[in-house]
């Protein structure tokens, strides 16, 4: 099969469609991305790339990497995202059609996180390429911009929501990430397109290379206390207010650490109440490459998934919950919905409710508590729901059928 995937995020982005291709590649499938220039999260074009011109390369010495030029996010907020949703969409309609000139694919996938209008240039490459389309949705529009505040105008987001109703008829298959996504894809879509269809995660390894980007210092306060992680975005989504307030609970525990290992918009805030809170159990690692996340994963005694409350947010299940399953190790969620129902179905951890700060930090020092063996039995129980729901082989294996299961009823 060949695959045209167009999608705003790609490496040296960090995000599990890096993984999903090279699975695909391995299972014999050729893929080629049509994306723009890396600038998430920290909102800078990467080290090695201009935000002007277009630009091809190659992903893993195999897979072409079609780049369109893109204006970065910066420090965020309204304008600053605008700005970026509308670069991509207007130079990836400029650019993806002649870079794919000349080439033959079977299909126009669509990686769909927000924004949902990065689908654009992928239904204008669709007509101009005559394949069918297929979308895999991570995230709701117009819901999400409602409940981050980036627009709260009634009109406006009834004008979004009768945009998305049109990219979704020009889908023939909506894949969504989450059971709850469907009822609420279904406000906009014909449910017989729907098709559940989660994130996956490559599986942890068990043995980690000695050579590693992580400071060693960092290694052994890792080893030396119990420690937390939380690793991913900082942003406003992630309510990492929830953490430094639960930290501030935790200071008569001296051996706990909650380790935050990533950035983004709210960085800064978290180093400024480190200090002015005298947060000394809180350790900000920064971010590393997604190869090195093991590193932290399997020195962690539990790991932290945090989300704000909110209603689309409870629908979502998010992505670091299969990288945590698959590490094997306790899972402290405060997240409410969906991600919560992983969790618990898995027996994979203890939950408190999104934003409920009391109570994440009941429940680690519930964790701290525990005895090694039934930390060892969540962790275990962890890993065998990651390999039967959400491993990166089986997963890709099962995109593969729904793409083909797609063309072949397109070509009746």
């Amino acid at each position: 099969m060949k695959i045209a995937l167009v999608t705003q995020y790609f490496w040296p982005e960090s995000f599990s469609i890096n993984d999903l291709v090279e699975a695909l590649v391995a299972q014999g499938h050729t893929v080629e991305v049509f994306t723009g220039k890396p600038n998430y999260p920290d909102g800078k074009i990467f080290p090695g790339y201009q935000a002007e011109g277009a630009s091809e390369e190659l992903f893993n010495g195999t897979v072409p990497v079609h780049r369109a030029p893109l204006r970065p996010r910066g420090a965020g907020g309204a304008a600053n995202l605008a700005r970026n949703y509308v670069s991509f969409v207007w130079n990836g309609l400029r650019h993806f059609p002649r870079q794919a000139k000349g080439k033959s694919f079977d299909v126009v996938f669509v990686f769909s996180l927000s924004p949902i209008t990065a689908a654009i240039p992928a239904i204008y490459l669709k007509w101009r390429l005559r394949k069918p389309m297929v979308m895999w949705v991570l995230d709701l529009w117009p819901e999400s911009l409602s409940a981050t505040g980036f627009i709260k105008n009634k009109f406006v987001l009834g004008a979004i929501g009768l945009m998305v109703r049109w990219i979704y008829s020009c889908a023939g298959l909506i894949m969504v990430q989450s059971r709850a996504f469907i009822e609420a894809v279904s406000r906009y879509a014909d449910p017989a397109k729907l098709v559940y269809y989660p994130n996956c995660s490559r599986d942890t390894p068990t043995a980690l290379p000695v050579d590693t980007q992580v400071p060693q210092a960092l290694l052994r306060e890792l080893e030396s206390h119990f420690c937390v992680v939380f690793a991913g975005n900082l942003g406003t989504a992630q309510a990492v207010e929830t953490l430094a307030a639960a930290a501030e609970q935790l200071k008569h525990l001296p051996d706990v650490r909650i380790v935050l290992v990533g950035s983004g918009s709210m960085s800064a805030w978290l180093a400024e109440q480190k200090q002015a809170r005298n947060l000394d159990n809180v350790i900000l690692a920064g971010r590393y490459p997604s190869s090195e996340m093991p590193q932290f994963l399997s020195r962690a005694q539990g790991l932290i998934v945090s989300l704000k409350r909110s209603e689309i947010y409870a629908q979502t299940v998010p992505a670091k919950i299969q990288s945590y399953l698959s590490a094997g190790r306790p899972i402290l969620a405060s997240i409410d919905g969906e991600g919560a129902r992983v969790v618990e179905e898995a027996g994979a951890g203890l939950v408190s409710p999104a934003e409920d700060v009391d109570e994440l930090a009941r429940n680690i020092e519930r964790l701290h508590g525990m005895s090694s063996e039934a930390r060892t039995a969540m962790g275990e129980r962890a890993r065998a729901y990651f390999l039967e729901h959400f491993e990166l082989n089986k997963q890709a294996s099962r995109l593969a059928e729904l793409l083909q299961q797609h063309i072949d009823r397109g070509a009746q």
